[in-house]
């Protein structure tokens, strides 16, 4: 299915690596005048140099204020891409509360925050768009030492419910997009710490982020414009069990 963007402005968070940079890339590929936001100045030059027509935005959405800030400057977004995210490995009882506070600022109150700011501005043109947010099949999966992840990505499936509902009249449609383990340079070599869960996968393999981008792109895209508050499973079906 070729999916077609032209004449969209796009955002994605967390756009300077893995599944990010692949998404933003796919985006403008689609034709769409792309804007992608990360925390790390390297990553962006390089993403520039490799796809000039894409615009850059160095914020740390721990900012709270700052990115407010920045992201009212870039105007009118039909399509958002809330995929920053951060993660920690902590057993409950030992989890500390600088590591719970991180994950959340970054995985949950920065989701809040960048879609405030884009949704009254899409209710203010009146011509509705589309907000993709990344959670986790840890949303619904429990596995050792996530607590504090799969809580955010519990949350963000809550919100997106939420938002679906409340930015529905006004034409805006929200999902998120679940994927299991997906194999990138940050997760090469941890294979071992999710065997249990690759076990459990009917398909018998982890995701590639080819995979994720083709989802994320057809909720953004017309050809599901009826499709909102939906949790997307990208998981090779290991959410049946």
């Amino acid at each position: 299915m070729e999916v077609k963007l032209n004449g969209k402005r796009a955002l994605v968070t967390g756009a300077g690596k893995g599944i990010g940079r692949g998404i933003v890339k796919r985006i403008a590929e689609c034709g769409a005048e792309t804007f992608a936001l990360s925390r790390t100045q390297q990553d962006l030059d390089s993403l520039k140099a490799e796809v000039p027509n894409i615009n850059i935005i160095n914020i740390d959405l721990q900012d709270w204020d700052k990115t407010r800030e920045e992201v009212s400057k870039i105007g009118h977004i039909d399509l958002l891409v809330n995929n920053a995210g951060v993660g920690c490995a902590f057993p409950f009882l030992d989890t500390p509360k600088e590591e719970i506070d991180r994950l959340y600022d970054v995985n949950v109150k920065a989701v809040f925050n960048v879609s405030q700011v884009i949704a009254k501005r899409m209710i203010e043109k009146g011509e509705g768009g589309s907000i993709v947010n990344i959670s986790s099949i840890l949303s619904r999966t429990a596995q050792p030492n996530t607590s504090a992840y799969s809580s955010t990505k519990g949350a963000i499936d809550n919100m997106t419910r939420c938002m679906a509902l409340e930015l529905g009249p006004h034409n805006i449609r929200v999902n998120s997009v679940n994927p299991t383990v997906v194999m990138t340079k940050m997760t090469e070599g941890h294979e071992h710490s999710v065997t249990n869960l690759l076990k459990r996968t009917p398909m018998g393999r982890f995701a590639d982020i080819k995979d994720v981008v083709n989802a994320v792109v057809f909720l953004l895209s017309d050809e599901s414009g009826m499709i909102s508050g939906e949790s997307l499973r990208v998981d090779g079906g290991l959410g049946v069990y």
